[in-house]
């Protein structure tokens, strides 16, 4: 049975309550879990939507993200 992605990545925040999006792609990586941008965005923008997770800009190129909900 495959571990859905989102969950691994939602677990990754979690665990570090406030990350930025490189950082989260380099735990990811860490793991052995290679992304495509379009698939990592959409990840983040459903986690988003569910209401677990809030995602903002720092800078132009850089994005925080943080935990909303505590599970």
């Amino acid at each position: 049975m495959k571990y859905p992605l989102r969950n691994l990545v939602y677990e990754k925040i979690r665990q570090a309550g406030t990350m930025t999006d490189a950082d989260l792609m380099n735990a990811l990586s860490k793991d052995g879990v290679t992304l495509a941008d379009s698939e990592f965005n959409k990840i983040l923008l459903d986690l988003e939507i569910y209401g677990l997770i809030r995602v903002s800009w720092v800078t132009k190129e850089k994005r925080r993200v943080e935990l909303v909900a505590q599970t």
